[in-house]
This record gives C-alpha cells, sequence and structure tokens, in this order.
C-alpha cells in the first residue's frame, strides 16, 4: 500500500506518492483547473491516481496559520478532505503544512530554478514535503513502538 500527499491549493492539487516502503515521497504531478470550486476533474484525477498506484492512505496538507488557528483556506482543506473520504472511501489524514510552500520555494532556488518557471514546481514540491513529514514521523514512532526494553 502506497501513500499519497495532496498540497491543496484555490487552482492547483500537488501530488506525491510514496515509494512501496513508505519510506520516500515522490511528485507526481500538479492537477490544475480553471476555478477553485471546479473539483469533478480534480477528484477524478486523484482517483485515477489512487488506482495506479495503490494508494490505501491520503495525507492533506493542514495550513493552519502560525498561531495554531484555522483560517479560511485551512477550513476549505477540510472541506476537501471530507469530499476526498466520501468520493474515494480512503482515511485522509490532516497533516500540519505551515511553512512547505516556503521551504519548497528555497529548495528551488538552491536548484537556480529561475523565478519565472518555480510556480510550475512548488505544489509539486510542498506535496512532497508533506507528504515526507508523514512517512518520517510515521517511521519515527514505528521506531519507539518497537524499541526493546529489556
Amino acid at each position: 500500500m502506497r501513500i499519497m500527499g495532496l498540497d491543496y491549493g484555490s487552482k492547483t492539487v500537488g501530488v506525491a506518492i510514496s515509494d512501496a516502503l513508505c519510506l520516500t515521497a515522490q511528485g507526481r504531478e500538479i492537477i490544475r483547473r480553471k476555478s477553485e470550486n471546479k473539483l469533478r476533474q480534480t477528484l477524478a484525477r486523484i482517483e485515477e491516481l489512487i488506482r495506479e498506484y495503490e494508494v490505501g492512505l491520503i495525507v492533506l496538507g493542514f495550513p493552519k496559520n502560525m498561531n495554531n488557528t484555522i483560517g479560511d483556506r485551512a477550513e476549505k482543506s477540510l472541506e476537501f478532505q471530507q469530499m476526498l473520504q466520501r468520493r474515494t472511501g480512503l482515511s485522509v489524514v490532516m497533516w500540519d503544512e505551515r511553512l512547505t510552500t516556503v521551504e519548497a520555494n528555497r529548495t528551488l532556488m538552491e536548484s537556480n530554478v529561475r523565478r519565472e518557471n518555480r510556480g510550475k514546481y512548488v505544489d509539486q514540491i510542498a506535496a512532497v514535503l508533506i507528504l515526507q513529514g508523514y512517512l518520517d514521523a510515521r517511521s519515527r514512532a514505528d521506531g519507539e513502538n518497537n524499541l526493546y526494553s529489556g
């Protein structure tokens, strides 16, 4: 079972998929739509990717405010979570994504991607960062649970 990471934005959804061992996240694509409320094709593409990669769990970025409150964008993400769960039947874990877009932009700058081209990749990289954060935390938790206490 693979895990899918999503960075849900107003007109794009960045997509990342884990490897088969659920150790690493790889960027797959950015799903684009013309307006924020046109989600039918976006959801259909996510379902195609779920089937193609045999995804069993979705991790959705949760854009809380820096003071840990839930704003408009986070509310929209919670609504998207409900849509995904209804449509796919999979569990959708919300994952704190604060500063992932900043980190994604920094990664692109350090990779010498030109400013005008960064927008083409930032959502996909943000999805990778969201999913990798979840995978790392899960791995740490599994390691702590498996420690021999002698």
